[in-house]
This record gives structure tokens, sequence and C-alpha cells, in this order.
């Protein structure tokens, strides 16, 4: 019998070690890291915006649309070479980066909270930066669509100018990346205040439409009273559009303006003041689960 039986190799536990760390099974290959799976997110994020009727509508038509509606009826020269639709184009392109951040984020992260879709989240394998990183992408893409989109109007109807010169391009940058960073943060950590994702839209909408009259989008900064300068001063929105308007509008306008400058390093201090508290209040109060669930 034993001549009959084929002799079998044997293999010492070293080398069936080796064999095994050499297997090239798909449960052996390493798992995609944070970013990669972030990226991926990214695409997810993009994809359920545009099912979002309401949600796309919030980010892309409205404000094209207050873009025009605005643009066309209040269209007279507010300063020598400067017409209010202009004002108002560079405005509303400040308003896109609290749109595209802020709002988005505010209203859709409660509902994905109400759905359970971040508690699902939470129990998977998937790293949890990589759920923002997804966020992040996504305000991003959004961002840079919509701003081509309203300068595109701007252009178009109202003789809106793009930046002549390098520095004013690298103005605008720089803007647009410290402010898409800062109202990200502020539109995750203001996502645990809704106690509903329903109720989210309630609570986020007028906050935006207050911050929006008060800090030049609207009316003309400097011929708001007073204490409603001070007010606006406090909040991110006023400085990106005053921002915003060094970038497409001519520096003489600067005479209009309330100190007299475009005050951009105080621009970039006020926004990297709330991109701290935002990253604060974020780690604090951002929540995976609704209130009352364990």
């Amino acid at each position: 019998m034993n001549a009959s039986t084929p002799n079998r190799p044997t293999t010492s536990g070293g080398a069936v070690g080796a064999l095994r760390a050499s297997d090239p099974r798909p449960d052996s290959a390493p798992l995609p890291g944070a970013l990669s799976l972030g990226l991926r997110r990214t695409r997810i994020e993009i994809k359920q915006l545009f099912r979002d009727k309401e949600a796309a509508v919030f980010t892309f038509a409205l404000p094209m649309l207050l873009m025009v509606v605005f643009g066309s009826v209040f269209n007279q020269e507010i300063a020598p070479g400067v017409t209010f639709s202009q004002y108002f184009a560079a405005g509303m392109i400040a308003s896109g980066i609290v749109y595209t951040s802020f709002q988005n984020l505010a209203n859709s992260i409660p509902q994905e909270r109400d759905d359970g879709t971040l508690k699902r989240l939470e129990g998977t394998p998937m790293p949890k930066s990589s759920y923002f990183i997804g966020k992040i992408g996504m305000v991003v893409v959004v961002y840079v669509v919509q701003v081509i989109l309203l300068m595109a109007i701007g252009i178009a109807f109202f003789g809106l100018s793009l930046p002549e010169t390098a520095f004013k391009w690298f103005t605008f940058v720089w803007i647009s990346i410290l402010g898409l960073v800062c109202c990200t943060l502020l539109g995750i950590a203001f996502s645990s205040i809704p106690k509903t994702g329903r109720g989210a839209p309630a609570l986020v909408t007028p906050i935006v439409l207050v911050l929006q009259f008060t800090s030049g989008v609207f009316f003309v900064f400097s011929q708001l009273p007073h204490w409603m300068q001070v007010f606006a001063s406090f909040f991110p929105l006023k400085w990106l559009t005053q921002g915003m308007r060094s970038v497409f509008l001519p520096d003489s306008f600067t005479s209009q303006e309330v100190a007299g400058s475009w005050e951009l390093p105080m621009v970039a201090l006020v926004l990297v003041i709330w991109t701290i508290v935002g990253v604060v209040l974020s780690l604090k109060t951002f929540r995976w689960q609704r209130r009352g669930e364990v």
C-alpha cells in the first residue's frame, strides 16, 4: 500500500507561510487608503447632489436666476465705470462659496443623519476622514462649475471683466480656497444644530439670506446702516464679497469701500479665524447618529 500511495511533497511551516504571503488572492490585497476612498466618495456625493433636484436647484439655478433678475433690474452706475450689476455679480460669486459649502452641507448632512446613512458609514471599515474628503471634493467640483457659469453670465450680460493681472487671479484663487475651507467646516459644524433633516433648510436658508442682505451682496455695503456694517463684519461673507470685489472691480472702486481700501490682509485674517473656529466646532459637535441613539 505504501508503494502504491503517491509521494506527497512535504513543506515546512515557514514555506507554507511564504506561499500564503505571496498568494495573489483578492483577500490579501491591501485596502484602499483614506484619500483613495475619499475620492470615490466624491463621485458618489456628486451623483447624489444631481439626483436631489431641490439641492441642485438651490446650488446652481438659484444663484444664476438671482444674478439675471437683480442684474437686469438694477443696472444703474454706482461709481465711475462700475454698474450695480457688476457689483452684484462679484457678490454672487462670493455667495457661491457659501451656497456650495455651508448651505449645502448644513442641509444635506442632517438628512443623511436622519435616514441612517451616517450610522451605516460609521459602522463600515472606511476611515471617517474619507467621508469628509468626499464632501470637500464635492464642494470644490460644484464651486468650480458654479463660478464658471456665474462668470459667463456676468461677462455676457453685465459687462463683468475678468481679472487682468496675475495678482488678481492669485487673489481670486486664495480667497476661493480659504473661503471654501472655512465655510465647509462651518457647514459641517452647523449640521449638528438642526434636530431633523427636514427642518435644516428652515434654519440654514434665513441665515444665508440675512448675511447676504447685510454683507453687501444685494446692496452697496457702504450705503447700509452702520450697525448693519458692524454686524456683517463679524462673519465671513462680508469679507468674501469685499475680496471678490477687489478681483472683479477696478481699483478705483476702493473709494466706495468703507475703509477706502480692499483690506485683503483683513480678509485673510477673518477667514483664517473662522476656519479655526470651524475646525474646533466640527471636532466638538459632529454626530454620526441622531440625538438619543446609541
